[in-house]
């Protein structure tokens, strides 16, 4: 196909042509008869000179957050019997900007690769490619595309920040307390059920009778202690939040505190808008879940409660929030008999009144304005509500 440049040839070429049909000198047949023949040489070019490539791409890290910057490198292979000349390269990350690169040329089974950096954020998924390559004659009159490249994808996680001390846990017997987790890795020393066996599963823990009885690996699964357990529920109400900023400053706290208690050691659960709770030890599909969840106006959050008291559950629970509200009130005072400790963190520019009932519930609040860090925070609630491990 022609570019800019060789549709402006052509058509200046048939242009000549007709002002030579109109005043008869024969110079400008000459002249109008060059150029479309230059048009359609480039285009006879290109045709011959047809491309054979194979385009990759190897990213920096597939898994960022919310600001860092990640590297792309496109790697280009020849695989025709002929040189290609003028080649032109471009990719694109949905949403964050394109990559145009400029390349003299290519001998048969020549490699080349070229290497950009993506500044990530806001937080989210986005698609990488497919990269675009295109080769042109000598002159830039026409052009042809090779194969496009794959498709790949970045995921953005929200900022993250280092916390310090955990929530001192309570479980069925009111005398045992715990700071520390007990590593427990979903599975404690009493025995709860069976299962049937997933990859990753310690092979020490299949029960033989079973197994052979249902010809399926069966797994003794174990009690988690409630010690070391807990649950982070981000609000997702719309109506909670006073800005953009307010509601992605919750989803950054609800992503440090999952990671916070993943790597040491609780058993942990996200709910963040899903029909139903994640397991925050698949650790990715956990912070997947927070790059994508956005502010739902039409969420129950009362009705999420009361599905996550019959699944069960206990140990911490951690409210994040934006202005917590009466209705948040009553989803702690719903889940306090399963979940006997409780931290609320809101992202709110004001103090509710709110706040008081939480206290007279024995809950340990975090209040930040949006845009700030919960870090601080984090540490002077820990030590003022519980044994910092």
């Amino acid at each position: 196909m022609l570019t800019i440049r060789g549709w402006a040839l052509l058509g200046a070429g048939l242009a000549i042509v007709l002002l030579w049909y109109l005043l008869g000198d024969p110079e400008l047949l000459l002249t109008g008869v060059f150029l479309t023949l230059v048009a359609g040489i480039a285009l006879l070019y290109v045709r011959l000179h047809r491309p054979h490539l194979s385009v990759g791409r190897r990213l920096g890290s597939t898994t960022v957050h919310n600001g860092d910057t990640t590297s792309v490198t496109l790697i280009l292979t020849n695989r025709g019997e002929r040189p290609l000349r003028n080649i032109s390269l471009a990719d694109e990350v949905q949403g964050l900007g394109l990559a145009s690169f400029e390349m003299a040329g290519l001998t048969p089974d020549q490699t080349a690769s070229a290497t950009y950096r993506v500044t990530c954020r806001p937080r989210g998924i986005y698609e990488v490619g497919p990269a675009t390559v295109t080769t042109r004659d000598p002159l830039g009159l026409a052009e042809l595309p090779a194969q496009p490249g794959p498709i790949d994808r970045i995921v953005v996680y929200p900022t993250v920040e280092d916390l310090t001390g955990f929530p001192m846990t309570r479980g069925q017997d009111p005398a045992i307390n715990a700071s520390r987790p007990e590593h427990s890795q979903r599975g404690g020393e009493d025995f709860y059920t069976l299962r049937e066996y997933q990859r990753g599963d310690d092979l020490r823990r299949i029960h033989w009778p079973s197994s052979a009885k249902t010809e399926e690996l069966m797994i003794r699964q174990l009690e988690t202690p409630w010690q070391s357990r807990a649950l982070v529920l981000l609000d997702v109400r719309q109506s909670v939040y006073e800005s953009s900023d307010a509601f992605e400053t919750a989803v950054s706290g609800a992503a440090s505190v999952v990671t916070h208690l993943v790597r040491s050691g609780f058993d942990a659960d996200l709910w963040a808008g899903d029909a139903n709770i994640i397991d925050a030890s698949r650790y990715s599909a956990a912070m997947e879940r927070l790059a994508l969840v956005e502010p739902d106006p039409l969420i129950d959050i009362t009705a999420v409660a009361s599905r996550i008291r019959q699944t069960g559950g206990g140990g911490a629970l951690v409210l994040v929030s934006g202005l917590p509200d009466r209705e948040l009130l009553g989803v702690q005072q719903l889940l306090s008999n399963d979940y006997r400790t409780t931290l609320l963190m809101g992202a709110s520019s004001t103090t509710p009144q709110t706040l008081i009932g939480f206290h007279r519930m024995g809950v340990a609040t975090i209040t930040v304005t949006p845009g700030s860090d919960w870090a601080d925070e984090w540490a002077q609630a820990m030590r003022n509500a519980w044994v910092v491990a």
